[in-house]
């Protein structure tokens, strides 16, 4: 795992070898400060020499101050380096989740998704900085400092000797108790994420519905699931320091217990013993940082796994070796095609079960079907949002699979059921239709989908910021930017999947004729509920539970299809009735 994330220093690499060296220098003139401090109070005031005392003291000076300038440079490198690591976890992750296909996306929540770019990025984050930094500084600390105190006195570098082992017994019980919670921990973080996400979201409909407490009592649930694992877990953790603060303070004592009755014996001198409380000190202190790091080693363990399940997922739909960079036309073909989700095909158990169908090039076709009849399933297979279980798509007389998966889905506009506009500009959101059309494109297309009417009632029309979200704006008007935006793309399919459920019957009716007198060249599919939406379609496909129940024009499936039947009927029936009683209210 560690060579794994290793890769992702790159460019920060200089820093990176850079802060354990100058940590290195700081640890050696940390560990000269003592030696000389000693050197003053055995032979200069012993000696009551002050010429030998300045020497010294120049020199303890310099030594500090140079500590202070190493100390600060590892401090300002690792700063940069971990930064940097961070920066490049986060982009790696961002981009590997921009290649995934909607089974990569269905496998990671979106919350959790979040959790593994922030809080996950961060912890590691810490932990390099940590590693790169405290863990060079605190063993090679203890070294130099054991080294110093054997040079001064071998009975009382022994009792270092038998506590550090003592401490990393108990350093291994806490790592291997607190990294199965700490793990539980984040999984909880996600279900938080999902939860406040989710009502931040909807968070006018929580509103509309007097919903607020619910929410809370939600919201209390998930993040006291969050407390109590995080408590079990620190309790672990907490347990550290006392064990820690324990052994130095009885070190110390020891020391300087003995230490006295080696200085009334004669075999030491007061300077010395000094400065091996000083490096008792350096090494205890150094412990307790390794223990710290290794505390915070444990909690970005769990997080580092998470981050490298995001990173070494591989995308289900890849690019073929010699790809076919250039769709011809917008023909479409389903040859004996089956679709499974993931959680679906263990099972054997499809949402779409033996399509067969053709679609030339300019046809405009109706899909209709009852909820879960797997219509928005079919469309996603087109662009290979997801790839067929069974059979194959052809596209232009291409395999799908055949295909540059960005010149196949450039091709292909998407008017997907949940429309998703973004922050910025009305224009700044069209333009993801074609990056540099210019204002009279932007019009051109908003005129066909029945948008710019509503658009130059804006103060600043085509410049009018959007929330996030585009919730300043009615549905109606944001499906029509949406229907807009995808026209600007000049695809040969286009896709509209439910996308005028929120306009009405005369606009949605002014969209379709604008589809046929504008764009006749491109092959149109429209997924309804409502069949005026589609009865002028070349073809009517009609599904029912993920198979097609029937195919033909409105007229052929009036006599042909009971499903198609019943429904044209209810709704026009609903319509007649409508029509009826505006007619009374009148009279």
């Amino acid at each position: 795992m560690i060579k794994k994330l290793a890769k992702f220093i790159k460019e920060y690499k200089k820093s990176t070898i850079a802060t354990p060296i100058f940590v290195i220098l700081e640890v050696v003139m940390e560990v000269i400060i003592p030696l000389l401090m000693a050197k003053i109070i055995d032979v200069g005031i012993q000696n009551s020499d002050i010429h030998y005392i300045l020497k010294i003291g120049i020199l303890l000076i310099i030594s500090a101050i140079m500590s202070l300038t190493f100390g600060m440079l590892s401090g300002k490198f690792a700063a940069k380096a971990s930064a940097g690591y961070a920066k490049n976890l986060r982009k790696e992750m961002f981009h590997k989740v921009q290649d995934y296909s909607f089974e990569n996306i269905d496998k990671f929540s979106t919350s959790s998704l979040v959790t593994r770019m922030t809080t996950d990025v961060t912890n590691v984050q810490m932990a390099f900085q940590m590693i790169i930094r405290i863990l060079v500084r605190g063993p090679i600390m203890m070294i130099f400092a054991l080294l110093m105190v054997l040079s001064i006195s071998a009975k009382l570098s022994l009792i270092f000797l038998v506590a550090i082992p003592i401490l990393g017994v108990i350093l291994y019980f806490i790592a291997t108790k607190a990294h199965p919670i700490f793990e539980k921990v984040f999984k909880k973080y996600d279900k938080l994420n999902r939860v406040v996400q989710e009502n931040l979201n909807a968070i006018r409909v929580v509103k509309a519905y007097v919903r607020e407490d619910t929410e809370e009592e939600k919201f209390k649930e998930v993040n006291d699931e969050v407390y109590q694992n995080f408590k079990r877990a620190e309790k672990i953790v907490a347990f550290n320091s006392p064990v820690m603060q324990l052994t130095i303070y009885s070190c110390i004592l020891l020391i300087s217990w003995i230490g006295a009755k080696l200085i009334v014996g004669g075999d030491m001198q007061t300077g010395q013993l000094s400065s091996i409380i000083t490096y008792a000190w350096q090494i205890l202190s150094s412990l307790m940082m390794i223990s710290m790091v290794f505390v915070m080693v444990i909690i970005s363990q769990s997080s580092a796994e998470r981050i490298l399940e995001v990173i070494e997922e591989e995308p289900t739909i890849k690019n073929p070796e010699n790809p076919v960079k250039e769709v011809k036309n917008g023909s479409i073909v389903f040859k004996d095609v089956s679709f499974g989700y993931s959680d679906e095909k263990d099972e054997n158990k499809f949402a779409l079960e033996h399509i067969n169908l053709e679609i030339k090039s300019g046809e405009t076709i109706g899909i209709i079907g009852g909820t879960g009849s797997s219509k928005s399933t079919l469309v996603q297979l087109i662009p290979r949002l997801y790839d067929v279980t069974k059979g194959e798509i052809l596209v232009g007389g291409v395999n799908v699979k055949d295909y540059d998966i960005h010149s196949l889905r450039d091709s292909v506009a998407m008017v997907l059921q949940k429309n998703v506009l973004f922050s910025g500009t009305i224009a700044e959101n069209l333009r993801w239709g074609k990056k540099n059309a210019d204002q009279e494109e932007l019009e051109e297309v908003c005129k066909l989908a029945q948008a710019d009417g509503f658009i130059r009632e804006f103060p600043a029309k085509y410049d009018t910021v959007l929330d996030q979200g585009g919730t300043n704006v009615s549905g109606g008007q944001k499906q029509r930017i949406c229907i807009a935006r995808a026209i600007l793309k000049r695809p040969k399919i286009l896709i509209l999947d439910d996308s005028t459920s929120a306009v009405d019957t005369k606009t949605d009716s002014l969209i379709r004729k604008a589809f046929r007198e504008k764009i006749p060249n491109t092959t149109k599919i429209i997924i309804a509920q409502r069949v005026s939406s589609i009865e002028d379609a070349d073809k009517i496909i009609v599904l029912n539970e993920g198979k097609i129940d029937g195919i033909g024009t409105s007229e052929e499936l009036l006599k042909t299809n009971e499903i198609y039947k019943e429904v044209y009927e209810s709704q026009k029936k609903g319509e007649d009735d409508k029509n009826g009683e505006e007619i009374t209210q009148e009279v």
